[in-house]
């Protein structure tokens, strides 16, 4: 279940947002605002997932896991935002 939990969080990161707010109590307690986790839904879904889940795992802030996961998520994330503009641009 965990794998098919982790290949939904890359294809559809906001669904996976969605039913872990809804069904479980994922996000509880790692934001002092509804503000983070609203922009971080908007804007960059795959790495409001990756820093709750690193929250969750108990990783300090400042480990090597915890910046690579982040640095990565955040590429992602940003990479999929560029993505639909290049594609549009190629077509005729």
């Amino acid at each position: 279940m965990p794998c098919i939990l982790a290949v939904l969080a890359l294809l559809f990161p906001r669904l996976v947002i969605l039913l872990l707010y809804f069904f479980t109590n994922f996000f509880h307690g790692l934001f002092d605002t509804v503000l983070i986790p609203v922009l971080g839904f908007i804007f960059l879904p795959l790495t409001l997932l990756a820093y709750a889940w690193l929250r969750h795992s108990g990783q300090p802030v400042g480990s090597l896991l915890f910046l690579v996961v982040m640095s990565l998520a955040v590429v992602i994330d940003l990479g999929l935002l560029g993505g639909g503009k290049r594609w549009r641009r190629s077509r005729p």
